[in-house]
């Protein structure tokens, strides 16, 4: 098998096989939190107006949103596991629109799509290989370390090694913007979030996405999805 890493929007519009779209900080860990906190399913927009108009017409859903990491004035929920793990989501359809996660998986062109970040990563491996692809495209999301050190835990994975992921993390513990996140002053983004966010494999279930009319379907699947 073949192992792609790409990043961004534009890896993801090129990306090849079966493609994974990594988002750990945070709209893939919210996801994860969501389908474990009772939601049946999670609705992925590209824009916060597409947000607003699929909750009109969806009795009962939760928006979750932000924009450039910022929440959103009249959304109460700003892309945060911590606030979606003290909201009862259950049998209830959570709305997400974010900067990075799901502007990415929108651009993927092909319809064999995974959304994961490191709480469901070893869950989205085994799914991906169940399927046999030729080509296994890892997109990190955005530039960031901890997307492309969810994407070198799942390749060891593949490879069959043990990976180091407190290793593979150190380049965001170690960043700026890191410290920054822990200090709670960025809004909408209190410091658990990072706790719940950097732990692996706390799920049993990968997150394929389906193209519906107007978003993209994320669901919890066990097994070969």
């Amino acid at each position: 098998m073949n192992i792609v890493h790409a990043t961004g929007i534009d890896g993801a519009r090129h990306a090849r096989g079966v493609v994974v779209v990594i988002d750990v900080l945070r709209a893939f860990t919210v996801s994860a939190y969501a389908l474990t906190g009772g939601a049946r399913e999670c609705r992925l927009v590209q824009t916060v107006a597409e947000a607003r108009a699929l909750a009109e017409k969806t009795p009962g859903s939760v928006i979750c949103a932000e924009e450039d990491g910022l929440p959103v004035e009249g959304i109460a929920i700003s892309n945060s596991p911590t606030r979606i793990r003290a909201t009862d989501l259950m049998d209830r359809i959570l709305i997400q629109r974010s900067t990075a996660g799901t502007q990415a998986v929108a651009a993927v062109a092909g319809d064999d799509i995974f959304a994961a970040s490191l709480v469901v990563a070893r869950a989205t491996v085994q799914a991906c290989l169940l399927r046999k692809p030729e080509t296994l495209t890892l997109v990190a999301s955005a530039n960031h370390p901890e997307d492309h050190a969810c994407a070198q835990y799942m390749e060891a994975i593949i490879e069959g090694s043990r990976p180091d992921l407190e290793q593979l993390l150190a380049p965001l513990r170690e960043s700026e913007r890191y410290h920054r996140l822990m200090s709670g002053v960025w809004p909408g983004f209190p410091p658990t979030d990072l706790e719940l966010a950097l732990q692996a494999d706390l799920f049993d279930f990968a997150m394929p996405a389906t193209r519906q009319a107007g978003y993209l379907r994320l669901t919890a699947v066990r097994g070969a999805g």
